[in-house]
């Protein structure tokens, strides 16, 4: 057994460290949810961040967009020159899969400094990435409403993970400390 641990002991770091360091930024995250809760922004500070700066972008390539509160959940409205095409919810805003980005980077960590600002510039890009993936998802809501299906659950989520891996093997192959 002990041969076993020995042998294995770099998956097993980068496992439990993986699930250590997601656990914990997932307890935190919905923490701050709970808190969030009737504050002053809605849904929360951050969707509500999103969801402004997105219709700022939207408004930049051309479409008249307004943002608003939803009356019966906790999302924000997408209306797109006078048309409703989709609500941003606190899943919208991106933490989750910034969170599951972080607990990668550092269970595969190399020097402190270069993970701290790996981890730092792939969060905003990760983020800047996601707004422009809103965008074109509102643009593409608002003139082709009948691929609701295909855009929001396949070609959009392939466009954030596929991000996300590619700066996981970006990471992995360049900065991270593994035994080759």
């Amino acid at each position: 057994m002990k041969a076993l641990l020995l042998k294995y002991k770099p998956v097993i770091k980068f496992i439990l460290t993986f699930l250590l360091v997601y656990g914990v930024l997932s307890l935190a995250y919905s923490y701050y949810l709970d808190f969030s809760k009737g504050g002053a922004y809605y849904p929360d500070l951050f969707t509500s961040l999103v969801a402004e700066q997105s219709q700022n972008l939207l408004e930049v390539v051309g479409y008249k967009t307004q943002m608003m509160p939803h009356p019966d959940e906790p999302s924000v409205k997408v209306i797109v020159e006078g048309k409703y095409v989709a609500r941003v919810i606190e899943g919208c805003n991106g933490l989750s899969i910034i969170i599951l980005f972080i607990a990668f980077i550092i269970a595969f960590a190399g020097r402190f400094k270069t993970t701290f600002i790996y981890i730092l510039a792939g969060s905003v890009l990760l983020y800047v990435v996601n707004l422009i993936r809103i965008v074109i998802l509102s643009i593409g809501l608002y003139h082709y409403p009948w691929r609701e299906e295909i855009l929001h659950s396949v070609i959009f989520p392939a466009m954030i993970y596929g991000m996300v891996f590619l700066l996981w093997m970006f990471w992995v192959n360049r900065f991270s400390h593994i035994n080759k």
